[in-house]
């Protein structure tokens, strides 16, 4: 059985080195988790330069859901690489972008033809729906929830209501966004319980917003998160997206599905909100697309991507070898690995629900497919977050060779990629076990 191999103090002098380099020019704006310096990767084993050895249960923030340098994924970037770089997809044409457009159409929720846009990164790719949406409907309001996170770039910001900390100072926000609770059932906004709450969640935007604030013939569109990720890793109850999406409907308003994080196999289908039996009108898809490659698309219906030349544009959106990554990537993906990522994930959350028996701390432990989470609390009946606690677990995981990342105000996410075995599993939770009875 294969473990982490700590061979220095962290960081080792190599690393130390690199960062102190790194502090002299990066932005100062960069939120680094731990000091993890990585020079190689190879499935879910990351090496920094000291030689130490992680078991990577982050995916790069899950986006190598293939796997660190899968060797499809990598063949075909860099055959790609020897036969075209670039060609501005705005204003040409390339095969990789047309035959990845082709595969996105085919492989997103919903019948009919649809048609899709690149950009580099999920926040471009939420820009350009935010800009589709109020190009299509005539409309200029949204409706986002808090804890969602869509971006950092001002429309996608204006969307995000994750942490006060990402909006402080750059204000005014584009106007229109108005948020509203998720349907986050161990913490119910309305103190209420699912399902005798009636999905209260959704009920309060027709029957309080839209009498008293808002005017539905003036929303553009709903922006969800079909699973929330960074605002903790939220899956909402069943008959959530039925709901909002029917309410959606109702007005006119289009449904945007934010599947950045949870997209390309990662809960166990192809894209979560398949979860929900649900057809969205735009969805926007990033991280995972292109095993660590910068791509992002937005897939929409040909009936809502009705704009014409020159509305939008992207000069590396859609670059061949990103595109030729992303193929590969898919073909990775539907050869077993969302398969894989159910079976993974049902292991992974056995595993947390054992080890919540053990420590109070736990509070909830929750998830779809590779997208798990453990929430630490000071007390399990009043549910008080415990953020200090939460850091130390995840400073003291990467100190003995594992890493996670954080989410929410009090959660550890696992997001492990999709080619995880039940060995690495299994050494996974040793150690955050062993952790949780040292800091606790």
């Amino acid at each position: 059985m294969r473990k982490p191999s700590i061979k220095t103090p962290l960081p080792g002098p190599k690393g130390a080195e690199l960062i102190a380099r790194d502090r002299q020019v990066l932005s100062r704006s960069l939120p680094r988790e731990y000091p993890l310096v990585a020079v190689k990767g190879e499935g879910l084993w990351l090496t920094d330069p000291d030689g130490n050895e992680f078991l990577d249960f982050t995916s790069g923030i899950a986006v190598c859901n293939t796997g660190h340098c899968h060797p499809e994924v990598t063949r075909a970037a860099k055959d790609q690489l020897d036969r075209l770089i670039h060609m501005c997809g705005a204003d040409f044409y390339n095969m990789p972008m047309v035959e990845l457009a082709e595969k996105l159409a085919a492989i997103t929720p919903g019948a009919g033809q649809k048609r899709v846009f690149f950009g580099n990164s999920g926040a471009e790719a939420v820009e350009a729906g935010l800009k589709l949406a109020r190009y299509q409907s005539n409309r200029k309001g949204f409706i986002a929830f808090l804890g969602a996170f869509h971006g950092r770039t001002m429309g996608a910001l204006s969307l995000t209501a994750s942490k006060a900390t990402q909006k402080k100072s750059f204000s005014p926000f584009v106007p229109g966004i108005s948020h509203v609770p998720y349907a986050h059932c161990y913490r119910c906004a309305y103190n209420l319980t699912y399902p005798s709450c009636d999905l209260e969640c959704v009920r309060y935007i027709e029957e309080v917003l839209f009498k008293q604030l808002l005017v539905p013939e003036e929303i553009a569109a709903v922006v969800v998160e079909p699973i929330q990720g960074e605002g903790g890793y939220i899956v909402p109850p069943e008959g959530f997206h039925r709901r909002l999406k029917d309410l959606a409907e109702k007005y006119g308003i289009l449904y945007l599905v934010d599947e950045i994080q949870t997209g390309m196999g990662r809960t166990g289908k192809m894209f979560a909100i398949e979860h929900f039996n649900i057809e969205p009108d735009l969805l926007t898809t990033a991280k995972g697309i292109a095993s660590g490659m910068p791509l992002s698309a937005l897939v929409a219906k040909d009936e809502v991507m009705n704009w014409g030349p020159g509305a939008h544009g992207s000069t590396y959106g859609g670059n061949p070898v990103a595109s030729a990554a992303a193929l590969a990537s898919i073909r990775v993906i539907e050869q077993g690995l969302f398969a894989n990522a159910d079976r993974m994930g049902l292991i992974l959350r056995a595993g947390l629900k054992e080890i919540q028996k053990e420590y109070e701390c736990l509070g909830d432990v929750r998830g779809l497919g590779l997208m798990q989470a453990a929430e630490l609390v000071k007390d399990r009946d009043k549910k008080q977050a415990d953020k200090a606690l939460r850091d130390r677990i995840l400073k003291r995981c990467f100190e003995n060779g594992l890493l996670l990342l954080s989410c929410g105000e009090s959660t550890v996410r696992f997001c492990p990629p999709l080619v995880v075995d039940q060995e690495q599993i299994t050494v996974a939770l040793e150690i955050f076990s062993r952790v949780l009875k040292e800091v606790h």
